[in-house]
């Protein structure tokens, strides 16, 4: 098993050990982001007061947290140490839900629509070139099951090339050294390594749309305990994606761009290419689509076959998801993971 998960699995043994009243009403509270383009948005929040504002409203303190490696974030909250992470949907199933720890997407801030992709170095490369290779990527994270997706649409699979793990912080220095031929990542990073000459992109997430989600996941047992979390929260996201999709919305793209250390022109390429909901109304729309389910049983199976659902599991319906209208799909004994638009829908409502 792929060391950071293995130690988030034991990590969340040792939080579900620690009493109960860790989880009941409280005032303060911490929450940790990582570095990407359709997860800006908390940086702007965090930086300008306005999840200061939103925490005042309430009567609460909320932390925001930049971290710097992605996995090393979701395995710290999966540990207790934060009461919410940015993550994606895959990972918020196989660390913190695997792990035992019940998380619920508060907020599902956009798919990938071709913000991950596949990069070989030459000219032409195609998906049928990655044969015999080697691939660099952050094993067992959504990069691996977009390598699969990409893989499986011309008829390959894993078993014709080896992953080999990369941290997300390493991956861009990696590919510019000899060894590495091939690598599968996000942005910022990928657009950066696409930049290269000599390089071709030959699959990206727009091929897949949906599949890819960006997340903002908090523990459950902590929202139900302090739902003024999750309207601090949501009421803070979608404040900050209201400036956003204004006509003058320069310097706050500009802000986000020298955040996420690129410029204007590369942020906002990097926004063409996720699909962000700026709306709750939006958000709703898509997150009560029939193919939420069937996108989640997709990863579970991938997740499933990769052993990332736990020793225990005995086949993809281990873990238990549940989905508005009362959807739900895996285990109901054992709900780990929860897409619940409660909070958006006060949003939607202008009852935040």
């Amino acid at each position: 098993m792929h060391k950071p998960r293995l130690f988030a699995l034991l990590a969340a043994g040792l939080a579900l050990c620690l009493s109960l009243s860790s989880h009941a009403a409280k005032t303060d509270f911490k929450v940790c982001w990582t570095i990407y383009a359709g997860w800006m948005p908390w940086e702007y929040a965090n930086s300008q007061g306005i999840v200061d504002k939103w925490a005042k409203k309430y009567g609460i303190s909320v932390e925001l947290v930049q971290l710097n490696d992605y996995i090393e974030s979701i395995n710290q909250y999966t540990a207790g140490q934060f009461d919410g992470c940015s993550m994606t949907n895959m990972d918020a199933l196989t660390i913190p839900a695997a792990g035992g720890v019940d998380s619920t997407a508060l907020i599902v801030g956009d798919y990938s629509n071709g913000n991950d992709g596949i990069v070989l170095k030459g000219q032409g490369k195609t998906l049928h070139d990655l044969k015999g290779m080697d691939v660099n990527l952050v094993e067992l994270s959504v990069s691996h099951y977009l390598l699969a997706r990409g893989l499986e649409s011309v008829g390959l699979s894993e078993k014709d090339l080896k992953v080999v793990n990369t941290s997300d912080a390493d991956i861009a220095a990696a590919f510019d050294t000899a060894d590495v031929q091939a690598v599968t990542t996000w942005n910022p990073m990928l657009n950066a390594i696409s930049a290269r000459p000599n390089t071709t992109e030959v699959f990206d997430s727009s091929k897949i749309p949906g599949e890819i989600l960006d997340l903002m996941v908090v523990n459950s047992a902590t929202l139900k305990d302090n739902p003024a979390l999750g309207k601090v929260l949501t009421g803070a996201w979608f404040e900050v994606l209201a400036l956003m999709a204004e006509k003058d919305n320069g310097a706050v793209l500009e802000h986000m761009a020298k955040a996420s250390g690129t410029d204007l022109a590369g942020y906002k390429a990097q926004l063409a290419e996720t699909r962000l909901f700026y709306t709750p109304q939006e958000n709703l729309a898509f997150v009560s689509q029939p193919t939420l389910p069937a996108t989640m049983q997709k990863i579970a199976r991938f997740s499933f076959n990769h052993g990332l659902l736990g020793e225990g599991a005995r086949d993809p319906d281990a873990i238990g998801m549940s989905f508005p209208a009362g959807a739900a799909v895996g285990d109901p004994r054992n709900v780990k993971l929860r897409f619940d638009p409660t909070f958006v829908q006060l949003a939607a409502d202008g009852t935040l």
